[in-house]
């Protein structure tokens, strides 16, 4: 930047006058923060290394407003008395005063990219949650809050692009140029955020540099798209412009697919030009900030969503500890179990046999006590469809699972079918996250780290007597006088759906022909195609026929379907496929012999 304004100001009035620009300006406008010791040192000296080569020498009372903070603290250091230390504290008042009080008018930084925040502070909150010195909430959309049960917001990149706005706001006019994560441009619950920057600025510049390795993004001729930092989350350039007293937002957005070379190589020939950008316009509830098709099919958002169909939802469960409290087999689990719960056992020796490390929720001291206390330990032992087809036994206790969501998994430890979905799914992909099954599943079930599955019990049974009060054992999440029939359970079904159904139809479906029918519509092809772009942003929504003949069809299909993926449809008697050979049943190196047509998983062993 410095570089930047004396090649500017020399080109056009000369250099005589550069002295008097960096002392009168440069030294007096230009502002630097740097969180860690080290870099702040090293940028001291290197911005002095470098106006001596402009031909400048600073005199004893001026310095570089580079300051030792962090940005995102408005608590100044209190005022120390101890010797040599007394320059921290200066040092964070001054700074406190820039960040407070200071009119900026650009702002640029590559800041931190942490979903799990180490700046969560009172200012941070205000500066998110509020609408500070008028600048919209990031937490409200169409000034309603977003209703969201689980918001990333938090992530530190997110708070500095906020404080950007914020003190851009306060000046009135200015810009803003930040690379950051790319996940704000289209995730839903950031739409508030979106809002609420087309609200402050007017004109936004988005260079989408992609290489998402999270979401396998490849590149628009099938090729190789890479990151250009060495990271998994894809990032983005974007220029925020604020002009004095101009009203409305316009918005300009490009991508960049590609090798690392090829996009560094790309950025350093290229300066920003409206040419290399496509213009939005982002629409309420979404306020995209990248290209959809969403509105040839406006019918799709009258539907209802898969989640309001069937309301009582909860995401899979977490272990926190997989490799210890789940099992293919359960002797070699229940043996794992009686070892922590004897006390004779030192915790350091199965902390080392078993990588056991403590939770912000979890002490295993503690935990180890409880369950040596518990007379009816060996009633915790439960299914859980782990993977796709992987169906394994887990400790289903709260001494050993993390976040165990019992409230819900009371109901799906019983006898019951439940519905499977995620929320978003990655564009890199085809829609195929639908399932069905009979146990609770893992929250990884459909991705290692690209979405969370939504599970949603078929049935709800009527809670049982109140046992000891524990995180598990708390079952009393629904009123006990609702109507559970004779069997004790009732749909999980919104009385909306089946009421319009049984008018509809003049029959009254089962709960077990309205999940199946569910079920069918998320594995049509045509339907996961048509829709492709609405399944990429929420929750998927389902189109009920009114043709009783068509939903009984479709529920049938639905069933036979359902069926196979529980392994259990009488199809599967006669397998198309073998496992043949001796040896072991261990997985070395997965080979296809195209001669053969076998999948060989070792040396010996095939299909």
């Amino acid at each position: 930047a410095i570089k930047l304004a004396v090649k500017e100001y020399s080109d056009k009035y000369g250099e005589g006058g550069i002295n008097k620009l960096i002392g009168e300006h440069i030294l007096k406008n230009f502002y630097a923060f740097e969180l860690m010791m080290a870099p702040y040192a090293i940028g001291h000296i290197k911005v002095s290394f470098l106006l001596e080569e402009l031909g400048y020498t600073m005199k004893d009372h001026e310095r570089f407003k580079l300051y030792l903070t962090n940005t995102l603290d408005m608590e100044e250091l209190d005022q120390t008395v101890i010797p040599g230390l007394e320059s921290l504290s200066d040092e964070s008042h001054e700074a406190g005063r820039i960040k407070k009080d200071q009119r900026i008018l650009v702002i640029v930084g590559n800041p931190p990219y942490s979903g799990i925040s180490a700046n969560i502070n009172n200012w941070t909150e205000k500066l998110l949650k509020t609408n500070i010195d008028g600048v919209q909430s990031y937490y409200e959309i169409d000034g309603k809050k977003l209703g969201e049960k689980k918001l990333w917001l938090q992530d530190d990149y997110v708070k500095f692009l906020r404080f950007s706005q914020w003190k851009i706001h306060k000046a009135g006019q200015g810009i803003v140029g930040m690379i950051t994560n790319h996940s704000y441009l289209d995730n839903p619950t950031f739409r508030g955020m979106r809002q609420s920057l087309m609200k402050t600025y007017n004109e936004i510049y988005i260079l989408d540099l992609h290489g998402n390795s999270l979401k396998k993004e490849i590149a628009p001729d099938g090729g190789r798209d890479a990151n250009v930092f060495d990271i998994q989350q894809g990032v983005a350039i974007a220029l925020f412009v604020k002009k004095a007293n101009a009203k409305g937002c316009k918005i300009y957005h490009g991508n960049l697919y590609g090798e690392r070379e090829f996009k560094l190589n790309w950025l350093d020939a290229h300066s920003l030009k409206k040419k290399d950008y496509r213009q939005l316009k982002p629409e309420s509830p979404w306020y995209f900030f990248i290209e959809r098709n969403t509105k040839d099919i406006e019918h799709y958002n009258g539907w209802m969503k898969v989640n309001e169909i069937f309301p009582v939802n909860v995401t899979g469960i977490v272990t926190a500890r997989d490799n210890f409290t789940i099992d293919f087999d359960r002797s070699i689990l229940e043996a794992r179990i009686r070892q922590f719960r004897n006390l004779k056992f030192e915790d350091d020796l199965l902390r080392a046999i078993y990588h056991l490390k403590d939770t912000r929720g979890w002490k295993m001291s503690q935990a180890r006590k409880r369950l040596s206390e518990d007379r009816n330990w060996d009633e915790h032992f439960k299914i859980i469809q782990y993977r796709p087809f992987d169906i394994r036994e887990i400790y289903y206790s709260e001494n050993t699972v993390d976040w165990g969501r019992p409230e819900i998994m009371s109901h799906i430890i019983r006898p019951n079918l439940s519905l499977c979905f995620v929320r978003q799914y990655s564009g890199a992909s085809k829609y195929s996250h639908a399932l069905i099954s009979e146990y609770m599943v893992d929250n990884r079930t459909f991705f290692s780290s690209k979405g969370i599955i939504q599970q949603a019990p078929l049935y709800l049974y009527k809670p049982e007597p109140k046992k000891k009060k524990t995180a598990f054992h708390s079952m009393m999440l629904f009123e006990p006088e609702a109507e559970y029939g004779t069997e004790g359970k009732k749909p999980n079904i919104e009385p909306k759906v089946l009421e319009q159904l049984e008018n509809a139809y003049r029959k009254k479906p089962t709960p077990e022909q309205i999940l199946y029918y569910c079920y069918a519509v998320l594995y049509s092809n045509v339907y996961r195609e048509k829709y492709a772009e609405f399944l990429k942003i929420d929750f998927p929504r389902i189109p009920f026929t009114d043709d009783y003949n068509l939903f009984v069809q479709m529920a049938v299909l639905g069933e036979e379907l359902g069926k196979l993926h529980l392994l259990k449809s009488k199809a599967l008697d006669k397998p198309v496929v073998k496992f043949r050979g001796i040896g072991e049943d261990v997985i070395e190196k997965p080979a296809y012999d195209e001669k053969n047509n076998s999948v060989f998983i070792n040396g010996k062993k095939y299909f």
